[in-house]
């Protein structure tokens, strides 16, 4: 293998990546920061919190995964040149992302009922139901800005986003600060609060970008001619085609996840938090990989928009290869670092939360142990989703992803988590495997799809 082929083009994916990179992780501290500052207030705040954001979770991956339909067909657009089809994709999306955002949002709110259903602990639930209440209602604007964000990414203008999450960001911190703790008139709202702060930045963060890329003198032109009697089924239908099979993925992998929670959550309270700390710094290095996921779609779309083959199967291999690598040091400063970390989300200085807050930590660091060992896994499973996607390919791997995380990786972590003195460390391990599968299988789609692009265009 000629590593220079691959690794000169690192530059350029670290130029489109690094703006996504920076972005997801300020979606991710949004949870993280609500994590950190509920945890304060004690482990049932927490594991309240963690249950809730299980149905958000689940609704918001299906927003995201839909919403990247548009970031291939705005690439393979702007690489031709097609102002049109350009301002049809981008009006479009933004159209159904708005339509589904308001379904999401009543999906969850009326599905509160099913958390009675999971024999969580009775004092936890009764938390987590006013919580989702409200935070439900962020879906709404989260949903609507990733139609905004796919648009602007398929332009290759990574950048505007990231504006957008670091000021939402400072503005969650801020309204979070009131609105748990309580601030001179602010009454002490607890995770109420925490649920506010986060409507309150997402809506914030819409209108940022709103703002920002109408603003942009090459996106101007984009956002006039909207009108609903332009709106064209055949346009429609290819969004959904592309996108329902993409949330479908994401849903796969984000309700994997989510099972955790509640095999967590049924194995005990501890386990359950413990469970939210070592997710939520997973799903902190997680992100570079989506970072290069969506720099390996723009990239790939690109390339197919010139119908230059390939160049596309160096770019998309230089961008699994400098994945891989990141996530091999990520993986390192877990193991190395996993005993450490989890001290972050406990107030270890309270007496009354002593004993239960460190038998959280012995937890969280064994879960830790063996994130570190699926970070690989997991990094290459979606930066080879991005590359599929830039291709337009996307039901094919949607059955690869069912098969590996709900045939293969749930029944191991279900078996191990509840059948086994593992606990929740095995529920991990039912994870594990099923990354692994997804990354294997979604690999070897790409090559064999791309082999045949490139003999084909000889």
């Amino acid at each position: 293998m000629n590593l220079t082929k691959y690794s000169r083009e690192f530059r350029y994916n670290i130029k489109l990546a690094y703006p996504v990179i920076l972005g997801m992780l300020g979606h991710t501290l949004i949870g993280v920061v609500d994590n950190i500052m509920v945890g304060r207030l004690g482990s049932t705040e927490l594991a309240a919190v963690s249950l809730g954001n299980t149905m958000i979770f689940i609704a918001m991956s299906i927003g995201i995964g839909f919403s990247t339909a548009i970031t291939p067909i705005v690439g393979e657009a702007d690489a031709e040149k097609n102002d049109d089809k350009i301002r049809s994709a981008f009006h479009h999306g933004l159209f159904l992302c708005s339509i589904l955002g308001i379904l999401l949002f009543a999906l969850v709110f009326f599905a509160k009922p099913i958390l009675y259903q999971l024999k969580q602990p009775a004092e936890v639930i009764e938390l987590a139901v006013p919580y989702v209440d409200w935070v439900a209602l962020s879906l709404i604007p989260v949903v609507v800005y990733q139609g905004y964000k796919q648009f602007a990414d398929g332009m290759s203008h990574t950048k505007y986003s990231m504006y957008a999450i670091i000021m939402a960001n400072v503005v969650h911190v801020f309204f979070n600060y009131i609105f748990i703790y309580g601030f001179w008139i602010v009454p002490k709202m607890g995770i109420i609060g925490a649920a506010l702060g986060t409507i309150i930045s997402r809506v914030m963060m819409v209108v940022f970008l709103h703002i920002i890329l109408k603003r942009n003198q090459r996106f101007r032109r984009y956002f006039s001619g909207f009108s609903f009697s332009g709106i064209k089924k055949e346009i429609l239908s290819k969004i959904v085609n592309i996108g329902m099979p993409s949330a479908m993925q994401m849903l796969f992998e984000v309700s994997l996840f989510t099972a955790s929670v509640w095999l967590c959550g049924n194995i005990g309270k501890t386990s359950q938090a413990a469970n939210q700390i070592a997710l939520s710094l997973a799903t902190v290095t997680f992100m570079f990989a989506m970072g290069f996921s969506v720099a390996a779609m723009i990239r790939v779309s690109n390339s197919k928009g010139l119908n230059d083959y390939k160049m596309l199967l160096t770019v998309a291999r230089s961008i699994f290869l400098i994945t891989v690598i990141i996530e091999i040091v990520f993986a390192f400063l877990f193991v190395m670092l996993h005993n450490y970390l989890p001290f972050l989300f406990l107030d270890m200085s309270d007496p009354a939360q002593a004993i239960t807050n460190q038998e959280v930590v012995s937890i969280a660091a064994k879960l830790l142990l063996v994130a570190a060992v699926f970070q690989i896994s997991d990094g290459i499973q979606v930066v080879v989703l991005g590359a599929l996607r830039g291709l337009q390919d996307v039901k094919i791997p949607m059955y690869i992803t069912f098969v590996a995380y709900w045939i293969i990786g749930f029944p191991i972590s279900f078996v191990l988590g509840k059948y086994t003195d593992l606990d929740a460390v095995g529920v991990w391990i039912g994870l594990l495997a099923g990354l692994t599968f997804a990354a294997l299988f979604l690999y070897i789609r790409f090559e064999k799809l791309t082999r045949k692009l490139v003999l084909t265009n000889i």
